[in-house]
């Protein structure tokens, strides 16, 4: 057994392709000589920003012998048939065999091949896998034919100790790497990959990602220790970081206290996009502090690489500054026209059209949302816009609502409408902070919602993977706005609503069958959000069942109550019986083309279970759908509990299909009336198990 170690070296390789890169490097050298059945004994990968690094360990010297059988054509087919099987098996006519199938007579073709060296196969194979590599974006340099995401500069391969002449464009592979750009930048000659780890440890590289990262992190929380403060937590900057250097060296700078007047989001923002340092916070403050990753070691303790980066920042932060004092020389609500020039989406208007309906649509929830004051939340969704035509957001789409707070603020905006224009986005994501201001929430609730029945109604919905307009995350949004605020929102109406707000013309679905189509994706959407708190989708499915539930605090409050029932005993074994009775009128139904329902004749039952049932029939009825109307849902589930034990007498001493077609008639009557109690109360056919 030997080992396959490969470095495709080449200029910086952008940090957020790096990952993805490594993944792929493996599935397509492991998978092509898998195809040639070589597999090893465990596989690794590595990149820094300059090379990627595969080792494999455990591979045999050779392939292994592979025998191949091939079914020809018939016996005695067309001579074209038999001579275009002959050319694609490589034999000839005499060293076909012809076996009997049970179908006729038919040539067979059985391949002998012999192994492979490894060394040729996987010259094939990463040759191919450099060829075919699916960068995101990728690159011809000089006069060479084949791509590459950055210009290529060497490629190591060993099979065994030995060079694989792999061959990519210039480039011919050898044994020789070389470490850090300007601290070891000499080549080097390996032998294996542990010789090659060692050397290129000792040429100050840090090869393994993950090892990076940790440095990077725990050098960051020292150096914060060290002034007092805290580091903030950003993992997407120290993945990006991490894939930007080969030996991190964390320093400490300062920012000018001239700058500290600008809001700490434009601060954190200018520093996080444009120079990838780190902040340290003072509390929830931000401090006059940052942290950059240096690629080098330096012999003054970083105070000349710090005092770069400090230059360097202030001329980003006085950008910063000017974007911040020129905003604010004009007031949010004239920018307000500007939103006429910029597009919501081709088919839904401008921005401003947008704005028009989430003000009807904000005051419009006021109703719904305890504490909201109507003009408020217009007058908040009539801002919450306006601050993508400033300078500021321009440069940081990012700040977007958060900038419109600020400006709110200084043009002497009430704070509860200030903070919905900055609140408005949120939830973004699932672990995103929900908003409960209740203007905030109104004015969230209506940006969410137009928007929904705008791109259903003009059939632009989610598919398979694809979500262009961010409607999956959207619906999760209005779900969790309504849910965690506990709001009793009649979303079947409220989308009618909402459609009724586009401009004449603008929609062509029709409103009721939009509302539909949103109360179905609602519901995939809440099965998907309690799936990830541990509740049954089937028992979703149950209340949505009922055909009329669109207050989804009411829904899960049905939800909750119908799950412990259906823990306990009493409901465990009723489902149980509920399903015997279904079945049996079911089956009966089919066979006599006929429908039981209706009540049943009193005076026509017989024995005392059918009497007990009928009592306790209507008596659940009635508790049931009186607990449902007081929303007293476990009261309902205890009401239908009392059905089991006359439900079970019924089955152990009536016999249903008797002789008597009168009897037989009532009896399954009955039975129906099993089933048309406990729907009252959900759908139970649909819970599974």
């Amino acid at each position: 057994m030997a080992e396959l170690l490969l470095e495709i070296f080449s200029e910086e390789i952008p940090a957020r392709m790096q990952a993805r890169a490594a993944e792929d490097l493996q599935r397509l050298v492991v998978d092509g000589l898998g195809k040639n059945g070589l597999s090893g004994q465990g596989v690794r990968t590595y990149v820094t920003p300059r090379r990627l690094v595969l080792v494999v360990e455990g591979l045999p010297v050779a392939g292994p012998d592979v025998s191949e059988e091939k079914r020809g054509p018939r016996v005695g087919a067309p001579e074209q048939a038999l001579n275009g099987f002959l050319a694609s098996s490589g034999l000839k006519l005499d060293e076909l065999e012809q076996r009997d199938t049970g179908k006729g007579v038919f040539y067979f073709a059985v391949i002998n091949k012999k192994g492979r060296a490894t060394v040729e196969v996987a010259k094939e194979v990463i040759e191919a896998a450099l060829a075919d590599f699916p960068w995101p974006k990728s690159q011809r340099w000089g006069a060479n034919s084949v791509r590459w995401v950055r210009p290529l500069q060497s490629i190591l391969c060993l099979f065994d100790g030995a060079v694989v002449p792999v061959t990519f464009g210039p480039i011919s592979a050898g044994n020789v790497s070389r470490g850090h750009r300007f601290l070891a930048p000499a080549e080097f000659a390996v032998k294996d990959f542990a010789d090659y780890a060692a050397k290129l440890a000792a040429a100050k590289v840090v090869l393994d990602p993950i090892e990076r990262r940790h440095s990077i992190l725990a050098q960051a929380e020292a150096a914060a220790a060290r002034e007092g403060l805290s580091l903030r937590a950003d993992d997407g900057l120290l993945a990006e970081v991490t894939g930007l250097v080969e030996l991190p060296n964390v320093l400490v700078g300062t920012i000018d206290d001239k700058f500290m007047g600008v809001p700490q989001e434009v601060l954190i923002t200018s520093m996080r996009a444009h120079q990838k340092y780190f902040s340290l916070m003072n509390g929830d403050k931000l401090a006059p502090r940052f942290l950059v990753t240096s690629n080098m070691e330096a012999g003054d303790d970083g105070a000349a690489i710090v005092a770069g980066n400090e230059r360097v920042l202030r001329a980003r932060l006085s950008d910063a500054a000017f974007f911040w004092d020129t905003d604010r020389k004009a007031r949010l609500d004239s920018r307000l026209p500007k939103l006429a020039e910029r597009l919501f989406y081709a088919r839904l208007g401008t921005m401003a059209d947008k704005v028009e309906r989430m003000k009807v649509l904000a005051r419009h929830l006021t109703a719904f949302v305890e504490g909201a004051s109507a003009h408020d939340a217009e007058r908040a969704a009539e801002l919450a816009k306006a601050d993508l035509s400033t300078e500021m957001v321009g440069e940081f789409p990012e700040l977007q609502g958060v900038m419109g707070r600020y400006y709110a603020l200084n043009d002497g905006e009430a704070p509860a409408v200030a903070d919905a224009v900055a609140e408005h986005y949120s939830p973004l994501g699932p672990s995103d902070k929900v908003p409960t201001a209740p203007v905030s929430v109104c004015a969230s609730l209506a940006d969410k919602i137009d928007s929904l029945v705008g791109f259903f109604a003009i059939d632009e919905k989610p598919t398979g993977s694809k979500d262009p307009f961010a409607l999956r995350r959207a619906a999760l949004g209005v779900i969790r706005l309504v849910v965690e605020n506990g709001l009793r929102l009649p979303l079947f109406t409220l989308f009618q609503f909402a459609h009724a707000q586009y401009k004449p013309g603008t929609l062509s679905g029709d409103p009721r069958r939009v509302a539909e189509d949103l109360m179905e994706f609602f519901a995939d959407r809440l099965k998907v959000h309690l799936r990830e708190k541990g509740v049954r989708h089937d028992l979703v499915n149950a209340v949505f069942g009922l055909g009329d539930e669109d207050d989804l605090v009411r829904l899960l409050a049905r939800v909750e109550a119908l799950g412990d029932f259906l823990g306990s005993d009493d409901g465990a074994n009723l489902l149980v019986a509920y399903r015997r009775a279904a079945n049996i009128v079911r089956i009966e139904e089919k066979k006599d083309a006929t429908a039981y329902a209706g009540p049943a004749d009193a005076e026509a039952l017989v024995q005392d279970e059918e009497r007990a049932l009928h009592a306790a029939l209507a008596e659940v009825r009635a508790s049931a759908g009186h607990a449902l109307r007081a929303e007293k849902f476990a009261d309902a589930m205890a009401a239908l509990a009392r059905l089991r034990r006359p439900v079970d007498a019924f089955f152990d001493k009536v016999t249903v299909n008797t002789d008597q077609p009168a009897i037989r008639t009532n009896r399954l009557k009955l039975l129906a009336e099993i089933g048309a109690a406990m729907g009252e109360v959900a759908d139970f056919a649909k819970i599974e198990g």
